[in-house]
């Protein structure tokens, strides 16, 4: 049964109907919409597969899916969308690597290694947002030790030993018992009167310690108030941090340590002694590393790695990219090339599933979405060998973006480009507008650069405007606040003369 946590991150794709989806997909991704409805069904069927009955629950694969279609059209963006989506862990892994000279130690199941990471930094990212309210009540209470250490009394009413140096004689019975300052020294801010400490631990207070506690308390409530008004920021305190450990050999051999290695260089680590350093930071860095700390040691990091295991098996999500990149060819006669052949026959039981070692421990990837994606310019989904198309039982092709499509991307979509250059010139306090015809026209040229060249999708709309914007984002902070308005004419003077010169617009654009 899945644990409690799990079970909350299933139950929110409950709200999610495929319709919806597509829906929240479309607010980011202009058109495929028949991609779009394909992962939504996959999405929707792992909440219906926690709901069938436990008998047949294993029983129900999931949809892997296979997106064809050219570069720049929305492939990569879908799948991460949808993970985001789902609060799904995700990753993303381009299948050419595994058949790279040099990654001959790199298997495929490191991808599955790199899943459980990308879980437990999920996971752990979550119990610091429930716990850092707590955590930082303690960094506040331990900035305010170091910026006003406690007297005498404040420590012996909370049964710690008086700090290195202060006065103190020893009692025949081995009490500790404070005594006055020296002539002439002056005593410590509400420092004052004497307690004792027997042997047994038990405390004897004076009034003198009352009201020196009491005056303590109301100092440090004071100092409290305007450590969180950020008034103390620019103080220099002194802290304790952790040396980072030494490099073990073998931790950065590509792909991860050998099966049922995965853990003895943190194993080795942990062993060795931890070696602690002062530093003297701004109270702000104190702060983030404190906090640090203090979040470590309220999160249970076994309970984290339950989860993330858990997480992975139930929700996560594998986009693997480039996957036409291993396709065999057999076509052009002479046999498939041994090598792609052989990935894919590495990869098939991954995808059919099975149990993958990890340094947190046995993951099962039976229920993991593979999401697969590649152009197929030169080979097709049917060069893939026959088991693993077999797996991939979903396939979708993706259109290709046309000048009306980029005019939708440069407008429709919540982070458009458009809207996003905005911001960027907003940040110098000027302002940044395109017109109707400007936008047609800085899409007319993203088309026509794609046509003549080769076709890069959407992201041929970066380098036009990169190149469209140059000079303003260049100039921006000595021209003022004036307003800034692209139009067709202000497109057409700036790219037009790259755009007809073939030897510019190849190197440029």
């Amino acid at each position: 049964m899945p644990s409690a946590r799990t079970e909350q991150a299933i139950a929110r794709l409950a709200d999610l109907t495929p319709r919806q989806i597509v829906a929240e997909l479309d607010r980011y991704i202009v058109g495929q919409d028949d991609a779009k409805k394909a992962v939504a069904i996959a999405l929707r069927n792992r909440w219906r597969r926690q709901r069938a009955p436990e008998a047949i629950r294993d029983e129900i694969s999931p949809n892997n899916i296979i997106l064809i279609g050219p570069t720049g059209v929305g492939k990569t963006e879908i799948a991460r969308r949808l993970a985001k989506l789902a609060a799904a862990p995700f990753v993303k892994v381009e299948a050419s690597k595994f058949t790279e000279v040099g990654y001959v130690g790199r298997d495929v199941e490191s991808m599955v290694r790199d899943l459980v990471e990308s879980a437990i930094d999920m996971v752990r990212s979550e119990r610091e947002t429930e716990v850092e309210d707590l955590a930082n009540e303690r960094v506040d209470d331990r900035l305010l030790d170091l910026l006003l250490p406690p007297p005498p009394e404040v420590l012996a009413r909370r049964g710690q030993p008086p700090a290195s140096g202060a006065n103190s004689t020893t009692a025949a019975d081995g009490s500790a018992v404070a005594s006055p300052p020296a002539s002439g020294a002056s005593a410590p801010a509400g420092e004052g009167g004497v307690f004792t400490v027997s042997a047994t631990g038990a405390v004897t207070h004076s009034p003198d310690d009352d009201a020196a506690v009491e005056r303590y308390k109301r100092t440090r409530e004071k100092l409290r108030a305007l450590l969180i008004d950020g008034q103390l920021d620019g103080r220099e305190v002194e802290i304790e941090v952790l040396q980072p450990g030494p490099a073990i050999p073998g931790q950065a051999i590509p792909g991860g340590a050998p099966d049922g290695m995965e853990g003895f260089s943190d194993w080795l680590r942990d062993m060795m002694p931890k070696r602690k350093k002062k530093r003297t930071v701004k109270l702000v860095e104190a702060r983030r590393i404190l906090l640090d700390e203090e979040s470590d040691k309220l999160i249970d990091h076994d309970d984290v790695t339950s989860d993330a295991l858990e997480r992975v098996e139930k929700l996560g999500i594998i986009f693997l990219d480039e996957v036409d990149k291993i396709a065999g060819e057999r076509a052009r006669g002479g046999g498939p090339d041994v090598s792609r052949e052989g990935v894919q026959r590495d990869l098939l039981p991954i995808v059919e599933g099975s149990n993958v070692s990890t340094r947190y421990g046995m993951v099962k990837t039976d229920h993991v979405l593979f999401i697969a994606a590649g152009a197929f310019h030169v080979s097709k989904p049917s060069d893939l060998i026959p088991e693993l198309q077999g797996r991939f039982p979903i396939r979708v092709e993706l259109k290709p973006l046309t000048e009306a499509d980029f005019v939708r991307i440069l407008t429709d979509p919540e982070h458009a480009l458009t809207k996003q250059y905005a911001a960027l010139v907003e940040a110098e306090g000027a302002s940044l507008s395109f017109s109707e015809d400007g936008i047609r026209e800085i899409a007319r040229i993203a088309t026509v650069v794609n046509e003549r060249m080769e076709n890069i999708g959407a992201r041929r709309l970066h380098t036009v405007m990169t190149t469209l914007l140059e000079d303003v984002l260049y100039d921006l902070p000595d021209r003022g606040k004036e307003g800034i308005n692209v139009t067709a004419e202000l497109v057409i003077s700036r790219l037009k003369a790259i755009v007809e010169d073939e030897d510019l617009r190849k190197y440029i654009l």
